[in-house]
């Protein structure tokens, strides 16, 4: 085994032989240790940063930046890792977004590494015989849902951009994982149990994620996945093509197409051409900030971006976490942008999208419809009507939003800055497993009413087309330096945790930790949703007498963050999870 090798390898080596880290960040998700939400301390480091979702993926990140590697180097190893130790969030058959700060250049560019639509689909797809829309479980399970990957060749471009060491040797971390076994992490477990009636009635996934008596996984069981390993093998030597084309795509058709109750139809030719988008960044204006990521079709930046621009015309600053009067500008904020989002944004390849979502002017307008005492009656939260460069006829649509997520963000030695949320949609998306690895389910993401009247959704499906996501890889910037990068799993429910988190770093001044754990309190719908067994039901009287619905239940969020500064990095993981900050 050569250095490099020796390096990333003996720190996962130690991880094996002493889980106990994973087992502590999990511990904190169980439902009698919601206290420890605000208990975590910020991490702080100066030269370089890591924070992701499983303590293995995070170690093996930051092993390959002490290696010489950069940001887009640990890229590839986080994301392959993931993939095996948090099968139920991400991996090689999902898709991703990633917002990319080049040091050098002082840019930020984004990479839309999101599924496609099989070229033989149709707006009808997730109709019943009946004409009408199949309920979601009837939908996802099955090769109906999946549509083309994007994570490897994601993968494969960013590195062959911007990364430094050689592509075979960056798999080889979690090829010796997939190989020697990981342990079962307790929200791994705890995952695996809750989806007994699905994941256990597919074989393959039934045969992988319970043990011999049909019980879920344990937690500390050592679980191997030679398959995986062989396939990032292939990978390995032979680039994503070898995922695209070849023995791997055609598991992957098989799997699909050869379902026995809810088959698909993707093909080897929507593999082969598949293929990932650089984009220009969307970059909202808040406070003197610069606050990029994703554009269509994720809706992550221009929803964020919409309610940073409602609220700045109030004064949260001086208003604080603690004043209802806060929770009530932001929870009508958050719903006037979601009326937005359900009427205009979608695959902008396939549809033309208002260019005035982000426009001052409009969202001052929009903002004067908050300047009241109480909440906005249910009846005047409708979308607005933007500027356009060409208008179109546009009607409400609404998907299924399930999350199964994953976000991480690295800060390497040399400046640059990667925020990434890779997903496969519901938890362990379609329930199909080939070659090791999860397929997505991320077709359930249209709308699954193509029209109304007779008149298209804008995401409906179409063949090639990609459903509109709510993911939100950020990077903010001020003066053209990073200051911030963070994101969320979360469905739907990421746009307001990322909002959320950057008032409380920007307006009430709390660290990149106390930001990612702050209660959460969100509305999107009309009803506002309190988070169980923390101070954010305390809230429930005062937003009740100010006219809004509440709901308390937990939140499935997954913030992870790195502040940035002179004086160096900060990074705060979401105790709600069992991630981890580290860095040197």
């Amino acid at each position: 085994m050569n250095r490099l090798l020796t390096l990333l390898a003996l720190p996962l080596a130690g991880l094996l032989a002493f889980p106990a880290a994973a087992q502590q960040a999990a511990d904190t998700v169980a439902p009698e240790s919601r206290s420890a939400i605000t208990e975590r301390q910020a991490v702080q480091a100066t030269r370089q940063m890591v924070v992701a979702a499983n303590p293995l993926a995070a170690q093996a990140g930051l092993d390959v930046l002490r290696a010489g590697g950069n940001a887009a180097d640990a890229l590839v190893v986080i994301q392959t890792v993931l993939g095996l130790v948090e099968p139920q969030s991400s991996g090689l058959g999902g898709g991703a977004f990633l917002a990319w700060y080049d040091a050098k250049a002082g840019t930020v560019t984004t990479f839309d590494g999101r599924e496609t639509a099989p070229a033989a689909a149709t707006p009808e797809l997730f109709l019943g015989p009946d004409g009408k829309p199949l309920e979601f479980f009837q939908a996802v399970i099955g090769g109906r849902s999946v549509g083309a990957p994007g994570v490897p060749r994601l993968l494969e471009t960013v590195h062959a951009k911007y990364g430094k060491l050689p592509w075979p040797q960056l798999m080889q971390p979690a090829i010796a994982l997939a190989e020697s076994g990981f342990p079962v992490s307790p929200r791994l477990h705890t995952m695996i149990a809750g989806d007994i009636g699905r994941l256990d009635k597919q074989p393959v996934t039934r045969d992988y994620f319970f043990d011999a008596l049909g019980a879920p996984q344990a937690t500390g069981a050592v679980l191997r996945n030679p398959d995986y390993a062989a396939s990032l093998r292939t990978i390995a030597e032979g680039g994503a093509d070898a995922f695209y084309k070849g023995p791997i795509a055609g598991k992957i058709v098989a799997a699909v197409n050869g379902h026995p109750t809810n088959p698909g139809s993707l093909s080897l030719d929507d593999l082969a051409n598949y293929k990932v988008k650089e984009r220009p960044a969307v970059c909202a204006a808040y406070r003197g900030l610069s606050v990029c990521g994703m554009g269509p079709p994720s809706s992550g930046a221009l929803t964020t971006g919409q309610i940073l621009g409602m609220v700045e015309p109030f004064d949260l600053a001086t208003l604080g976490p603690d004043d209802p009067e806060s929770w009530r500008i932001i929870g009508d904020a958050t719903r006037l942008a979601f009326a937005d989002r359900e009427r205009y944004i979608a695959d902008s390849d396939f549809v033309s999208i208002p260019k005035g979502l982000l426009n001052a002017d409009y969202l001052k307008g929009r903002a004067q419809l908050i300047r009241r005492p109480t909440a906005l009656p249910d009846d005047q939260v409708t979308a607005g009507d933007p500027p356009w460069d060409k208008a179109e006829l546009r009607l409400d649509g609404k998907a299924f939003d399930m999350p199964a997520t994953s976000h991480f963000v690295i800060v390497d030695s040399e400046g640059n800055v990667l925020s990434m949320t890779t997903s496969v949609e519901n938890a362990f998306g379609s329930r199909q497993m080939v070659g090791g690895f999860i397929l997505n389910n991320q077709l359930t993401d249209f709308s699954f009413a193509p029209e109304k009247d007779g008149k298209a959704v804008a995401n409906r499906v179409e063949p090639g087309k990609r459903p509109r996501s709510s993911m939100a890889p950020t990077i903010v910037l001020k003066d053209g330096k990073p200051v911030y990068a963070l994101g969320s799993p979360g469905g739907s429910s990421i746009i307001p945790y990322v909002a959320t988190a950057l008032i409380a770093l920007v307006d009430w001044k709390l660290d990149m930790q106390a930001a990612i754990a702050l209660p959460h309190m969100l509305d999107r719908f009309g009803v506002y949703e309190l988070e169980a067994g923390t101070k954010a039901e305390d809230f429930a009287g005062d937003l009740e007498a100010l006219g809004f619905k509440t709901k308390i239940g937990d939140q499935n969020s997954g913030l992870h963050g790195i502040a940035i500064s002179g004086g160096g990095l900060t990074g705060g993981a979401d105790p709600r999870r069992e991630g981890l900050a580290l860095g040197d």
